[in-house]
């Protein structure tokens, strides 16, 4: 799997490094991997589909054998095996390509971890551009932290705890090839007596605390992590927020996530048979509203770059899910006319 999120991390920075902007290169990425997994997606929806299609016969042999378990089983079984059914095909598919999602996941944070720790060094050295311009998109100002006006958009104590300890010591591992930066990065060490250790996860920890403080005394980072007079540590329902005045972003990307959510669940339903009202028909609508929420709360948990890629992959999986469909009734369309020009023929 590391060999796998490694390729991926290759392609998504070489995309970055084309683009020249890493919003892009995630939009690029993700369509990329929404396309590899298409075939994947088709063999699914075809399963799905023949499934759709002899529900109705399998919902008569339950109602007509349901006083005899055995003989419900041996009959629905006798249907699939007719209509070449496999119970399988509808998500076996599907399953076989989350291995390949988890690697992109994999990749995605790899890239996120190593852009918030060199963000941190450029502040401590003074860099008059600490977040460069290719982690900007649109109205998000640091695609490495959340797309909120209730997230700074410089990496804070508690997004960098979530570094882990490898990602701090490639990252400073690269910046002592560049003699410069680390001899800069040496002197705000010495001249604050800061020591970054990242030989264990306890010293980690206190070098991250020891790094805070320093950079509570950079003017360039205060600036840019300062809160709104007033409206510091505010609570609201269950959460204590805070509104920056150098903020992230609008929360657009977190509601679109939700409403494309919302948008692809109808579209999956729509797509379904209707089927008789049943006493579970609420547990169904809760349902409906619970992953779009639970979108929302992933990408107000995450970064702009993964909410950005939520918004695109629901997007063309809805625009893919359109096509497959179109493709697939112009097939049973052409299956039928066969089947009515053969009974038609004079033999």
């Amino acid at each position: 799997m590391n060999a796998i999120s490694e390729f991926l991390y290759g392609i998504l920075a070489g995309i970055n490094g084309i683009v020249g902007n890493y919003g892009v290169a995630i939009i690029i990425f993700t369509f990329l991997m929404r396309m590899i997994c298409m075939p994947f997606d088709y063999k699914s929806r075809v399963g799905m589909r023949k499934m759709s299609l002899i529900q109705p016969k399998l919902n008569e042999i339950q109602r007509k054998y349901a006083n005899d378990k055995t003989k419900m089983q041996q009959k629905q079984a006798e249907l699939m095996k007719k209509e070449g059914y496999n119970p399988m095909s509808g998500c076996l598919p599907m399953l076989l390509t989350w291995p390949l999602m988890i690697a992109m996941f994999s990749a995605m944070r790899l890239i996120a971890n190593e852009q918030l720790v060199m963000q941190t060094f450029r502040f401590l050295v003074g860099d008059e551009n600490p977040i460069q311009l290719d982690e900007a998109f649109l109205w998000v100002k640091n695609i490495w932290m959340t797309d909120s006006p209730f997230a700074a958009a410089v990496p804070d104590l508690n997004s960098l705890k979530m570094v882990p300890r490898d990602a701090w010591v490639k990252v400073y591992e690269m910046v002592q090839q560049d003699e410069q930066f680390f001899s800069a990065l040496q002197t705000v060490m010495t001249n604050n007596g800061l020591v970054l250790d990242f030989s264990t996860d306890a010293a980690l920890s206190t070098s991250l605390t020891n790094l805070m403080k320093v950079l509570g005394n950079n003017e360039a980072y205060v600036a840019a992590a300062a809160t709104v007079p007033g409206w510091a540590n505010l609570n609201f329902l269950l959460f204590n927020v805070s509104i920056f005045q150098n903020y992230n972003g609008l929360l657009i990307l977190p509601i679109l996530a939700g409403v494309t959510q919302v948008l692809q669940t109808r579209f999956m339903n729509s797509q379904q048979p209707q089927q008789p009202a049943q006493n579970g028909q609420g547990t169904g609508n809760f349902m409906k509203w619970f992953f779009p929420m639970l979108s929302v709360y992933f990408c107000l948990s995450s970064n702009a770059g993964f909410a950005l890629y939520w918004v695109v992959s629901s997007v063309v999986s809805s625009v893919q899910s359109i096509v497959i469909n179109k493709i697939l009734e112009k097939k049973d369309g052409e299956k039928t006319n066969k089947k009515v020009a053969g009974e038609g023929s004079v033999k």
